[in-house]
């Protein structure tokens, strides 16, 4: 029997040179260039078996609630990324920085325009108990589908409205707003962002349906970002009770100013203050880098639950139109539980908050399985009081750039990252904040080998100092941290544009806007240094060690908005922002939840 032949990979090899050559003559076409696609990544537990994968049936329903809930948002068109890019490397940043640019102005929306449409929050449609659960989706669907090609117009007309343009840094220190907008060359308007999730929008709905009393977080940085008009307006029914976040970090002063400004627009609501995120003590540091956990000092829990209180109270009285009628009166119950032990409200801590209210962690009485369940009457006293928590992006007639400044946007998620600087550097001295130096004063000197006559050569000392750009910016931190792409070997901009907005966003760089209509004169005044715009150097604390990221840190699922083939100039760096992110207050879930004090893992439990 002879001998089977050996398939040989020679021939293999032959035929893939022979194609090579005839595609570099032209003679065959090229073929179709293969994307890479990245495979999600699992860590193993101590049996082996994958964490968080689809196929464990306990995981399953979990991931699937997740994907359902993630926030969607407008993608950023390429010739906008294209022309900004280019800008920032033209455009110079305009120093010393004017103390108006520091005033939170209301031109971002409409210009004092009694006529103009204003973005708004969509409503849940009408619903009855005999309808049925497709037929109230279906009804959800079609509103949210008109809201939101309602909302995509107003954007677009507000992107090219000329009228609504941002005031520019040479109107701000002029006085003279029309000429500056026409002669001088500024970045484009970015698109706003805004939720696009329909199930989202379905948490508010049931959130605000089922809580008595809802809170609603504000950044004090710039707190309008996080209660603009919209939300204002859909909640104009509703006890609610604004907490300021972060007033550590903006300082007493700017804090002031933005409570008289809510007082004085909105007086029918009450406003409290907390603090950020407290560093844990030694020990808790993990992989050298600080842990963080939430701090509430005890006189500011005692304002919030103080304020919850004379809400509740409040609710306890009966209406205007009730109290003028004696049979309404008569019958008239209140719609929330009356007795509460504020007291231990107070004191409680942990799992047991919940437990004082009631919510997801009291005991539930059981049914009685003979009788069925049992009807719950109309005129019953509920159960527990309910106190819901809100904070998510809102439509809002703001930038891009300020939604990312502010920490309520993933950076993973941002493509602009250069237009982001740019942004940020026209309001803080960025370049002084990191002790930065010029990437020009880094080149080597050009010998003068001119002739000069004795006493005509001019001093070296009286060179005018260099004028910076958002892209010196980024190349001038990317050299100090020695941080350049893989293939070419460029300054990194990308990575240092991650780390410099996650140091504005986190809190590590302090900042904050003055509420609008305040004096300049008294802002002026609490400075402590005049062109410093943003900043507040007391409560800066930027440590080089936080910008260094682990290389264990698993990889993030890839960037719709960015293309996997040039990904030299991204890193895996931006794989812990959503952490970050999160950790800095802002709503890396993207949901609107019921009050939830500790880790209570029950969906449907949203009362507290």
């Amino acid at each position: 029997m002879p001998p089977r032949r050996k398939p040989t990979s020679t021939r293999q090899k032959k035929a893939d040179q022979q194609l090579k050559r005839a595609i570099k003559r032209g003679d065959v076409p090229a073929p179709e260039p293969q994307k890479k696609t990245r495979k999600p990544k699992f860590r193993r537990g101590p049996t082996g078996n994958a964490i968080g994968s689809a196929a464990d049936p306990a995981n399953a329903a979990t991931i699937q609630a997740a994907k359902r809930l993630q926030s969607a948002f407008v993608t950023l068109p390429p010739k906008f990324l294209e022309e900004t890019k280019l800008l920032v490397s033209t455009l110079p940043l305009h120093r010393p920085i004017a103390d108006e640019i520091a005033i939170f102005s209301d031109v971002y929306r409409d210009a004092g325009d009694p006529d103009a449409l204003e973005l708004t929050c969509p409503r849940r449609p009408k619903w009855r108990f005999d309808m049925t659960k497709k037929e109230v989706e279906h009804n959800e669907e079609g509103v949210f589908k008109k809201w939101l090609e309602k909302m995509d117009g107003l954007v677009a007309a507000w992107q090219t409205d000329k009228g609504l343009s941002e005031v520019s840094p040479e109107a701000a220190s002029t006085g003279n707003e029309a000429p500056a907008l026409k002669e001088v060359v500024t970045m484009p308007r970015s698109p706003t962002y805004f939720e696009r999730n329909l199930e989202v929008w379905r948490q508010l709905w049931r959130v605000t349906e089922i809580s008595q009393i809802l809170l609603v977080l504000l950044d004090s940085r710039c707190p309008l970002l996080h209660f603009p008009p919209s939300l204002a307006a859909y909640l104009s029914n509703q006890k609610v009770i604004l907490v300021l976040t972060k007033v550590d970090i903006s300082g007493p002063v700017r804090v002031t100013a933005w409570l008289e400004y809510f007082h004085k627009k909105y007086p029918h609501l009450r406003v409290v203050q907390v603090e950020s995120y407290a560093v844990k003590e030694e020990g808790f540091a993990h992989q050298g880098k600080s842990q963080f956990e939430p701090h509430l000092p005890e006189s500011f829990r005692e304002r919030l639950v103080a304020n919850i209180r004379e809400a509740h109270a409040e609710m306890l009285q009966p209406p205007e139109k009730v109290k003028e009628s004696p049979s309404l009166l008569k019958h008239w119950k209140p719609s929330v539980k009356q007795d509460i032990d504020w007291d231990g409200v107070l004191q409680a801590r942990g799992s047991k908050v919940g437990t004082v209210v009631g919510g997801a962690a009291i005991p539930r009485p059981k049914e009685d399985d003979s009788d069925g369940p049992t009807k719950v009457q109309e005129d019953k006293e509920p159960e527990l009081l309910t106190i819901g928590l809100i904070g998510l992006v809102m439509p809002n007639f703001v930038p891009m750039e300020m939604q990312v400044l502010c920490g309520i946007l993933p950076i993973s998620r941002v493509s602009a990252v250069p237009s982001c600087i740019h942004y940020a550097s026209e309001r803080i001295p960025i370049e002084r904040v990191y002790n930065l130096s010029h990437p020009s004063l880094s080149l080597p000197l050009v010998p003068d080998k001119r002739t000069w006559r004795e006493g005509m050569k001019p001093d070296s000392a009286e060179k005018k100092p260099p004028v910076w750009t958002a892209m010196d910016v980024l190349t001038a931190y990317a050299d100090m941290k020695k941080w350049v792409t893989a293939k070419a070997g460029r300054p990194d901009i990308h990575r240092a544009g991650n780390a410099m907005l996650r140091g504005l966003a986190e809190g590590r760089v302090g900042w904050a806007f003055w509420a609008p209509d305040t004096d300049t004169k008294a802002v002026a005044a609490a400075m402590e240094e005049q062109g410093t715009g943003l900043w507040i150097p007391n409560a800066t604390a930027v440590d080089e060690d936080t910008d260094e990221e682990s290389e264990n840190e698993e990889e993030e699922e890839a960037d719709p908005e960015v293309d996997t083939e040039e990904d030299e100039n991204l890193t895996d760096d931006d794989a812990d922002s959503d952490d970050s992110f999160q950790k800095a207050g802002g709503p890396a879930r993207s949901r609107f939840n019921a009050l939830v004090i500790d880790d209570v893992e029950e969906e449907e439990e949203d009362a507290t």
